[in-house]
């Protein structure tokens, strides 16, 4: 089977099956695992490369407008690799390539693809879609075995997590300029990990919140874990954090419990480095309950006063 995946996620899930020697083409985005990087990209952004977060925010409000996606497909490159298999999604409006323009790609094929959307906003859901591409590629028992391994991994947090009686008070943002509150999936991973979430709410959208609902909100603890980041380029945008009126009042700023993680790669995909993401967050909130598994890296702390200008 020739797979071709339109998200990141989609790729990790493809790969987390066993199917990464047939996957064919991936997105500009798919960078993990590493060998997809060599891949054919068979999508494109609208997105400049150097772009600020606040640009990047009225482009994606822009687009929402129109009702048009950031990305476009690549048809020659797609035509070229003749896909049996497409893997896609339907869930954000503008993270990836429009459902219209993906159904009416499939049509003009000559190998006339199965497409696949995913739409997962809680995690058994993403654990829903690793069964549902496991069925489409032939593979069923793979993905059982790997739910399976996942979901253990999760109930290991949430037996531990269970023992905690001072849940840590949260608020994770996904997004700096301007701030956004976490949906979908972050918030309930916040749950699991022993902790509870201020502002955002579980399966629901993201959403753009007022620097006083923060201010309000007062967390203990604040997790920065930026769609589409990594930690490197969410540090960039602290001082626009920073610059907030109150900011070296919160909770979380004077006890020094600000933490960055990478959201590209551990919360902003549907897929299974959720669970990484869940380790990673379960550890920050509480160290001394959860144990940081072996291989992934701890949350950055960031002391108050670490907020260059």
């Amino acid at each position: 089977m020739r797979i071709v995946s339109l998200l990141p996620s989609a790729t990790e899930i493809i790969c987390e099956l066993g199917l990464g020697d047939q996957l064919v083409g991936v997105t500009h985005e798919c960078d993990h695992p590493a060998f997809v990087r060599g891949l054919p990209r068979v999508t494109q952004t609208l997105i400049p490369h150097d772009s600020s977060s606040r640009e990047i925010d009225t482009l994606v409000r822009e687009q929402l407008k129109t009702k048009q996606a950031l990305y476009s497909l690549d048809m020659p490159v797609l035509e070229q690799l003749q896909p049996d298999l497409i893997v896609t999604q339907a869930l954000c409006d503008v993270c990836a390539v429009a459902e219209s323009e993906v159904s009416a790609a499939a049509c003009r094929l000559t190998s006339l693809p199965k497409v696949v959307n995913l739409e997962p906003s809680r995690l058994s859901q993403v654990f829903d879609s690793l069964n549902i591409v496991g069925q489409a590629a032939g593979v069923e028992d793979r993905a059982s075995e790997a739910v399976a391994r996942l979901q253990a991994r999760v109930d290991a947090v949430q037996r531990r997590s269970a023992g905690i009686s001072n849940p840590a008070r949260v608020v994770l943002l996904e997004w700096i300029d301007p701030p956004f509150s976490s949906g979908h999936w972050s918030p309930e991973l916040v749950r699991m990990a022993g902790g509870v979430e201020l502002i955002g709410q579980e399966a629901q959208p993201s959403r753009t919140i007022a620097w006083n609902d923060l201010v309000e909100a007062n967390p203990d603890v604040l997790v920065i874990a930026c769609c589409g980041f990594n930690v490197e380029r969410t540090r960039q945008d602290l001082p626009i954090l920073a610059a907030n009126p109150g900011f070296d009042d919160l909770a979380c700023v004077r006890s020094g419990r600000v933490y960055l993680i990478d959201g590209n790669s551990y919360f902003s995909r549907p897929g299974p480095r959720l669970v990484d993401g869940l380790e990673i967050l379960a550890h920050a909130l509480h160290p001394q309950v959860h144990p940081l598994p072996g291989g992934l890296p701890a949350a950055l702390q960031v002391c108050q006063g670490a907020y260059p200008a």
